[in-house]
């Protein structure tokens, strides 16, 4: 190794190690250790120093992602043109259904979770901005893979569908024509297929080849009508995507 590959050896395993936080608020040195594939010094060195400059905190006996994250990510979220064109569009939503209001993108098989508005329900169903998801259990997911440029027959040879409870869909065939489905009406469903007693309905923002992500609602399975969702949840997409287009010409016009 050169001197100027340590640099790029040390970033990568930093990386490593903040990316294992990705569906843990809270690991211990040994979690950390059996997640990143590190020797359990380095992993400790590591962590040492990303203490130090705030990335990570102790939180005896565990780790967690320190306040410089927190504020790395806020600042993203804020500059994020998607997220700006979406919020108040959720706020609204979750104000007219009282459910919760969910915003994704894709990246390769998995949703992730850019945003998240909601009522006490939130707590209950197993999503957070900045988790992530498998894309084929849940209606963002569908809403997204339906919509884009997804070359399904490699997805599901690379990542073979899995069950996250007894409703998951896994069979691909049966993936397609819901998939088939759902590009042709625009909106996606999932009952139960993510998490038990969860049920969703989601629509992509933007279109067929342009999908730049999806809005959902969810809540409990006996209060979710995905007839009566489906509109709402197709305006509130519909409005993001006329509000995304706006900003951006806006934010180009001013880089001028």
């Amino acid at each position: 190794m050169t001197h100027s590959d340590v640099p790029v050896a040390v970033i990568d395993r930093a990386a490593r190690l903040l990316e294992a936080f990705r569906d843990s608020e809270r690991l211990t040195l040994a979690e950390l250790t059996r997640l990143t594939g590190m020797p359990r010094s380095s992993t400790h060195r590591l962590l040492t120093q990303l203490v130090e400059i705030g990335w990570v905190r102790r939180d005896a006996p565990a780790y967690a992602l320190g306040t410089k994250m927190l504020e790395l990510g806020s600042l993203v979220q804020h500059n994020d043109t998607l997220h700006r064109a979406a919020l108040p569009v959720m706020h609204e939503l979750h104000g007219n259904t009282g459910l919760v209001v969910h915003l994704a993108v894709l990246t390769g098989a998995e949703v992730l979770y850019l945003e998240k508005v909601g009522g006490p329900y939130s707590m209950r169903i197993p999503s957070r901005v900045g988790g992530r998801q498998p894309a084929h259990c849940t209606a963002l997911g569908k809403a997204l893979l339906a919509q884009g440029r997804t070359d399904l027959d490699a997805l599901f040879a690379e990542r073979p569908p899995t069950a996250r409870t007894r409703h998951s869909v896994t069979d691909p065939n049966r993936l397609r024509r819901e998939l088939a489905r759902t590009r042709e009406q625009h909106v996606a469903h999932d009952r139960d297929e993510a998490a038990p007693g969860v049920s969703c309905v989601a629509a992509p923002i933007g279109h067929a080849g342009k999908c730049v992500g999806a809005i959902s609602v969810s809540g409990p399975t006996s209060s979710i009508r995905p007839a009566a969702l489906a509109g709402p949840v197709r305006v509130a997409a519909l409005t993001t995507w006329r509000r995304l287009t706006r900003l951006r010409s806006a934010d180009s016009q001013h880089a001028v």
